[in-house]
C-alpha cells in the first residue's frame, strides 16, 4: 500500500507573497497550531530560520518534520551554473534537514507577487525561452538528484508555466530528473485537469500541493481581471474539501502510479477571515479522509 505523510505550508497563517496578512503571529503559533492540527511537518515560509541547526530545533520541538521549501530560481536571467551556485544554501538546509525535495518555480518575469497587474498579463515564453528553460533545469535536476534531492518544479499562477500545456511542454522537454510538484488548485485555477495531468505524467510527480479552489471567485477574478494578491484577499484558495475541486479521481491515480511522499494543505487565506487553527483542523481532516477513501495509507 502506497504510504503518505500530510503537511502543510504556513501561509494557513502568514503570507509570504503579501506579508501583511499574519505579520504579528509568532512561528511558534503556527507550528504548534499545525501540529495541533495532526500535521506531521511543514513547509518553510518567511518566518523560519535559515540555519540547519536552528531550523532543526524549532522543529524538533513540536515534533514535526521539514517537509520542503521553496527556491526561487532565474534560468532565463542566469547560466545553470549561476543557479547552481546560487541555491547552496537552500540545498544545504533541507539535505541537513531531512526533507527529499525541493520545491522549485522559475520566477523570472513573474507577476504573482505584484497586486497591480492582472493574472490575464502573465508572462509568456518564445520559442527560445522555452529551450532556454528547460536545458537549464535538466542541468539543475541532474546536479540536484546528485545530492539526494528531487526537483519538484512548481506551476504557478502569474508565472511562465502556469497551464496545463506549459506544465505538459516543460515535461515533454526534461529528462526526468525534472520532477513536477502538481498543485491542483492552481492547475484548475489555470484551467488546467489535474487528473488528466496524474494520468500522463504519474512517475514524474515528486510532491502534491492539495490547495482547493473557489470557483465562484475564480470567476469573478477573470470577469474582473484581478491580480492574484486579490484573488488571494478574495477568498480564492482554501484547504481541501471546502472549494469545488474534486480531489479524488487524482489522488486514486496518484495511488495506483505508487506516489509515496507528501499531500500538503497549501491555502493561501487572510488569517483575520479565516481562523487559521480552524482550516488547519478541517484541512487536516478532509485531507486525511480523501487520502484513505483514495486507498493510501496516512502515517505520522
Amino acid at each position: 500500500m502506497s504510504r503518505v505523510r500530510l503537511g502543510i505550508n504556513p501561509l494557513t497563517w502568514t503570507n509570504d507573497d503579501l506579508p501583511s496578512l499574519g505579520a504579528d503571529t509568532p512561528l511558534e503559533v503556527c507550528l504548534e497550531e499545525g501540529r495541533e492540527a495532526g500535521f506531521a511537518g511543514f513547509e518553510l515560509g518567511n518566518k523560519f530560520p535559515r540555519t540547519p541547526g536552528a531550523l532543526s530545533e524549532v522543529l524538533d520541538r513540536f515534533d514535526l518534520a521539514l517537509v520542503s521549501g521553496w527556491y526561487s530560481a532565474r534560468l532565463l536571467e542566469r547560466s545553470p551554473e549561476e543557479e547552481i551556485a546560487a541555491v547552496q544554501g537552500h540545498l544545504d538546509l533541507l539535505k541537513q534537514c531531512g526533507a527529499k525535495v525541493m520545491v522549485l518555480c522559475e520566477v523570472s518575469r513573474c507577476i504573482h507577487g505584484n497586486r497591480g497587474v492582472p493574472l490575464s498579463q502573465r508572462p509568456h515564453l518564445d520559442d527560445a525561452d522555452w529551450q532556454r528553460l528547460t536545458e537549464g533545469l535538466n542541468v539543475v535536476g541532474d546536479y540536484l538528484g546528485e545530492q539526494g534531492i528531487h526537483l519538484a518544479y512548481h506551476h504557478h499562477l502569474g508565472t511562465v508555466v502556469e497551464s496545463q500545456h506549459d506544465v505538459e511542454r516543460m515535461l515533454d522537454n526534461t529528462r526526468d530528473c525534472v520532477g513536477l510538484l502538481l498543485d491542483l488548485g492552481h492547475l484548475r485555477g489555470a484551467d488546467g485537469d489535474p487528473l488528466a495531468v496524474a494520468q500522463r505524467y504519474a512517475s514524474r510527480i515528486r510532491h502534491v500541493h492539495c490547495k482547493d479552489v473557489r470557483y465562484p471567485v475564480l470567476e469573478e477574478l477573470r470577469n474582473r481581471d484581478k491580480s492574484f494578491l486579490d484573488a488571494v484577499l478574495d477568498g480564492l484558495f482554501t484547504v481541501p474539501g471546502d472549494g469545488n475541486v474534486d480531489f479524488l479521481p487524482t489522488l486514486t491515480r496518484l495511488r495506483e502510479a505508487g506516489y509515496q511522499g507528501w499531500l500538503v494543505v497549501e491555502a493561501e487565506q487572510d488569517p483575520e477571515i479565516a481562523h487559521p487553527l480552524t482550516y488547519a483542523r478541517m484541512g487536516y481532516r478532509n485531507l486525511r479522509a480523501l487520502a484513505e477513501q483514495a486507498g493510501f495509507r496516512v502515517v505520522d
